[in-house]
C-alpha cells in the first residue's frame, strides 16, 4: 500500500495524486493525521445536525469544525503532532455535541474515537483515506464527494478570517454541518451530489461577504494606493500569508521601535486599507507569491511571520527566525498563539536588517468593489464609447508548477483597448508590468486577495446592472489559476451563480472524473486553457 494518498490540489504527483510524500511538502504521517481530522470533522457535524435540529446549543462544534477544516487546507499545518493534539480536543467537542443532541447513537464517522498518541492516529489515518472510497465507488463519485469536501474546506478558511474579526452567521456553521453529515453517509446518486456541490458555491458567496464585511468593517474599504516594491534602510520584519488581524497586532506592537514592516504574497493588499497603511512603518511589499518564499525569505535580512497558510518547508538558513501564527504551523517552528509577537520583534532587532535604501519601485494596488464602483459612470462611458472593448479577469492562485507563464503571456496579449482585473497571488506574474491606461482608467485593475473575490463579483453584478443585461452578457471573461481548496470554493460559488465559458488551468484537477468534467463543460462551458493567442481569439474573435 502507498504510504499516502493525497490529490487535493493542483501541484498533485503526476497530475494524479500524491502517494510518497506530498509535492508540498506534507509527509505521510502528516497526510494520514489530516484525514483522521476530516473524518472526525465529519463525525462531529453528525451530532451537531442532529442537535440543531433539536434546538441544542452547537457552538463548540460550529468552532472546532471550522478550525479542522481549515487546518487540512494545503499548506497549512505540516506539525502532526499539534494535528493529533487537535483530534484530542475534537473528540471531546464530539461527546459534548452528542450529548446535546440527545445522547443518540449514530454510526459512521460519528462512531469514530481518534488515538490519543501519534502513531496510532496516523495508522487510523491509513484505514480512512479516500483510496477506499475510490475503488468501490469510482473516480467520478469519489471525485464529487472530494470537490465537496475541498469546497467546504475552502468555505471553512474564509469563516475563519471572519470569525476572527467577528462577523458570524448561524446559518453558515448550520450548512457546514449538513454538508459534513451528507458526507458522512457516503452519498452516491451524482444528481444529488451535483446539488451539493452547487450548494457549497451558494453559501460560499455569503461567506465571502461576511469576510468582506468583517476586513471593510475593521479596516474601511480598500482605496487605490501606490506601493513601494523595494525595501528601504532600517531593521525589518516580513509577514506573509493572508491575517489582517495579525498584521494589526504587529504593527500596534512595533510602532516606535524602529523597525519597518513589509507585506509578502497576498498579504500585499493590506497596504490600501485605511486603517492599516495609516501606519508609517508599514513600508511596503517585498518579494513575489507563496512559492518563491524559500529564496526570498532567505535573503530577507530579518523576522518573517507565517500567518494562516501558504508555508514551505523552511530553508535552514532562516529556520530561526520564521515564526508562524493562527493555524499554519511546521515542525520546530516557533508557534504565537496569544497575538503576542514580542519573540518575531526580539529576532528582528537582532538581524541586520537593510544597510541601505533601494532604487524606489512602486506599483498601483486597492481597485476593490468600492474603488471600482466609485469610477463606474467612467467606466461604462468608455465601454459605450469603444475606448474598452472587453474585461479579463485574470487571477487565482500561483503556483510553482510549470505552465503558469500562460498568465503573463496572457495579460501581456490583451489588446490595448482592453481592461484586466486581477486578484489572488496569481497577479504576480504580471502585476509589476506596466500596462498604462484607458482615458484615466488604469489598465490593471488589482482587486486584493483571493479572500476579496466577493469584490469581483459584485464589479461584475454591478456592471451588469448598469448595462441591463445578465453577467454572461458582459464583455468579461474570467481566466482562472488555481492551486488549493480556495480556489475550489471560489469556482463553485462561480458555478452557482450561473457564470459561463471561463478558462481554468494551468492544468484540471485530478478528483474531477471525466463524466464530471463533461457535464461542467456542457453545462457551464467550464474548459481548460490552452494558448493565449487560441484562447484570445475564442473571445475576442
Amino acid at each position: 500500500m502507498d504510504p499516502m494518498f493525497c490529490y487535493q490540489c493542483e501541484q498533485t504527483a503526476k497530475g494524479i495524486g500524491c502517494t510518497a510524500f506530498g509535492v508540498c511538502g506534507k509527509s505521510p504521517e502528516t497526510s494520514s493525521a489530516q484525514d483522521v481530522l476530516f473524518h472526525l470533522a465529519k463525525g462531529i457535524s453528525q451530532y451537531a445536525h442532529a442537535a440543531r435540529q433539536a434546538g441544542a446549543d452547537t457552538t463548540a462544534a460550529d468552532h472546532f469544525v471550522i478550525k479542522a477544516l481549515f487546518t487540512t487546507v494545503t499548506n497549512v499545518n505540516f506539525d502532526v503532532a499539534t494535528i493529533t493534539a487537535m483530534a484530542r480536543e475534537g473528540a471531546a467537542v464530539k461527546a459534548t455535541t452528542r450529548q446535546a443532541a440527545g445522547d443518540i447513537d449514530l454510526g459512521g464517522p460519528a462512531a469514530f474515537e481518534p488515538a490519543a498518541d501519534v502513531d496510532s492516529l496516523v495508522a487510523q489515518g491509513v484505514d480512512i483515506r479516500l483510496t477506499g472510497r475510490l475503488q468501490e465507488f469510482g473516480d467520478d463519485v469519489t471525485g464529487l464527494q472530494e470537490l465537496i469536501a475541498y469546497g467546504l474546506k475552502g468555505m471553512a478558511a474564509y469563516a475563519d478570517h471572519a470569525r476572527i474579526l467577528g462577523v458570524k452567521d448561524d446559518a453558515v456553521y448550520a450548512f457546514f454541518h449538513e454538508a459534513l453529515a451528507f458526507l458522512a453517509d457516503n452519498p452516491t446518486d451524482v444528481d444529488t451530489l451535483v446539488g451539493m456541490t452547487l450548494r457549497v458555491g451558494e453559501v460560499n458567496l455569503r461567506v465571502m461577504e461576511m469576510l468582506d464585511q468583517a476586513n471593510t468593517g475593521a479596516y474601511g474599504h480598500p482605496e487605490p494606493t501606490q506601493v513601494r516594491v523595494t525595501p528601504i534602510k532600517g531593521k525589518a520584519i516580513l509577514v506573509s500569508g493572508h491575517d489582517l488581524k495579525d498584521l494589526e497586532l504587529l504593527l500596534q506592537q512595533t510602532a516606535g521601535k524602529g523597525i519597518n514592516v513589509y507585506t509578502h504574497g497576498e498579504m500585499l493588499p493590506c497596504l490600501a486599507y485605511p486603517e492599516l497603511k495609516k501606519y508609517p512603518h508599514l513600508a511596503g511589499n517585498y518579494g513575489g507569491a507563496w512559492q518563491d518564499q524559500r529564496k526570498e525569505f532567505a535573503a530577507f535580512p530579518g523576522a518573517i511571520l507565517m500567518t494562516t497558510n501558504c508555508i514551505q518547508k523552511p530553508a535552514d538558513s532562516y529556520q530561526g527566525r520564521i515564526f508562524t501564527s493562527g493555524l499554519v504551523q511546521w515542525p520546530d517552528v516557533t508557534h504565537i498563539d496569544d497575538g503576542d509577537f514580542t519573540p518575531v520583534i526580539e529576532a528582528a532587532l537582532k538581524e541586520p536588517g537593510f544597510s541601505e535604501d533601494a532604487e524606489e519601485q512602486t506599483i498601483t494596488i486597492g481597485f476593490a468593489r468600492n474603488a471600482v464602483l466609485g469610477v463606474a459612470d467612467a467606466v461604462i462611458d468608455a465601454v459605450k464609447a469603444g475606448k474598452i472593448r472587453h474585461f479579463f479577469l485574470i487571477g487565482g492562485c500561483d503556483g510553482a508548477r510549470s505552465g503558469r507563464n500562460y498568465y503573463t503571456d496572457m495579460a501581456q496579449s490583451v489588446p490595448e483597448d482592453c481592461v484586466i482585473l486581477t486578484l489572488a497571488c496569481g497577479k504576480y506574474r504580471f502585476n509589476k508590468l506596466e500596462f498604462g491606461d484607458i482615458g484615466g482608467i488604469p489598465r490593471l485593475l488589482d482587486c486584493g486577495q483571493c479572500n476579496d473575490a466577493y469584490s469581483a463579483i459584485q464589479i461584475a453584478v454591478a456592471l451588469a446592472q448598469a448595462f441591463d443585461c445578465e453577467v454572461n452578457e458582459l464583455p468579461l471573461s474570467l481566466v482562472l489559476s488555481w492551486y488549493e481548496q480556495k480556489a475550489v470554493c471560489i469556482l463553485l460559488t462561480l458555478l452557482h451563480l450561473g457564470i459561463k465559458d471561463m478558462r481554468l488551468g494551468p492544468s484540471l484537477p485530478a478528483f474531477v472524473g471525466p463524466n464530471v468534467l463533461n457535464t461542467l463543460v456542457d453545462t457551464f462551458g467550464l474548459q481548460p486553457i490552452t494558448t493565449p493567442a487560441e484562447d484570445l481569439q475564442a473571445v475576442l474573435g
